[in-house]
């Protein structure tokens, strides 16, 4: 079972996702393919044994197999090139999309300071607009349009404005996410680091299982063996003889310290991988991951020594706090 998990790991890692659906594409139609080509073999065999006419028809039968083949790779490469646009489309998305949430943030703030300004504007044409009750009529019976709606009037043309800088503001935000998104198209085409369809990778990936436990000739291991420290561990705590449970109660006050240092280990693992080591992102991110895990285990960790020292309260009491001495605290044989 170890050596099929190191197998399929292995496999898992040695080629990136869209190798593994092409591969499996690939795997797919060679499948369907050899049954369709075991078909048409089976077809000719048996008109080859029967008169002129079964094999004029066989004959047919082959061009029109042919034909429907000819079609059937027109369809798959017209599928696979509009997979690749899917594809390159979703990239292009993750690539610009923080310039696209930065512009919807600066539109939202922008369609904000608008509101703001219509309230600031109705707040202040108020009491113009009170004063219109009395100026409206005055206005209408001379005949001056001045007097008219003065609340009214002020009111749209302050909006006018307001609206009017919203579309500058707005021109200028779709300006700078068209330069941004341009921007980052740029650094991923000249980014030669950038994972992408121009990353040049063997035409044919084969994985290689090494067995668990055997180190292959020629590969020099260095300081740093994760599992010898680990199997250690195991082998010690298989023989762990405590001469008493206030000694077990120690080792479980120190246990989130020790679970944290081995987080940790992941942690630096997980940077040097991102930085340092010649690996891809995934493996760092999954580096990650266990990170977070052991830090939650070192979190839970925290809260067995509470409960031990709750569980074994009168125990403990015995021994750091014994009555006339531990020789007579004894006499309670239990």
């Amino acid at each position: 079972m170890a050596q099929v998990k190191a197998l399929r790991t292995s496999q898992h890692g040695a080629t990136t996702r869209a190798g593994q659906r092409a591969q499996s594409t690939a795997a797919r139609r060679a499948v369907a393919d050899t049954r369709r080509a075991a078909k048409a073999d089976r077809q000719s065999t048996n008109a080859a044994g029967k008169g002129r006419a079964a094999q004029t028809l066989a004959k047919g039968l082959e061009r029109v197999t042919q034909a429907r083949a000819g079609l059937r790779d027109k369809t798959r490469a017209a599928r696979d090139r509009k997979a690749g646009q899917s594809v390159a489309a979703q990239r292009s998305a993750v690539r610009k999309g923080p310039a696209r949430r930065q512009a919807r943030r600066a539109m939202a703030r922008s369609a904000a300071r608008l509101q703001g300004r219509r309230l600031l504007a109705a707040a202040l044409t108020a009491p113009l607009g009170v004063l219109g009750a009395v100026t409206t009529p005055l206005g209408r019976q001379l005949g001056w349009r001045w007097l008219l709606y003065p609340g009214r009037r002020l009111f749209r043309r302050i909006v006018a404005n307001a609206l009017r800088d919203k579309a500058a503001r707005d021109v200028e935000i779709r300006a700078q996410q068209e330069a941004e998104e341009a921007a980052a198209d740029a650094a991923a085409q000249l980014d030669p680091n950038a994972v992408g369809d121009q990353v040049e990778r063997p035409e044919q990936q084969i994985p290689v299982s090494t067995p668990k436990h055997i180190v292959p000739e020629g590969v020099h291991v260095s300081g740093f063996n994760f599992e010898q420290f680990a199997a250690e561990m195991e082998s010690s705590a298989s023989s762990y003889e405590p001469d008493g449970c206030m000694e077990i109660l120690a080792m479980v006050d120190q246990l989130p310290e020790a679970l944290t240092a081995v987080a940790n280990t992941l942690r630096i693992l997980a940077e040097r991988s991102d930085t340092e080591f010649p690996l891809e992102k995934e493996v760092a991110a999954g580096f990650g991951d266990i990170f977070q895990a052991l830090m939650t285990a070192a979190t839970a960790a925290e809260e067995l020594p509470r409960v031990f020292r709750t569980a074994h309260e009168q125990d403990i009491a015995r021994h750091e706090d014994p009555r006339n001495g531990p020789e007579a605290e004894k006499g309670w044989n239990v």
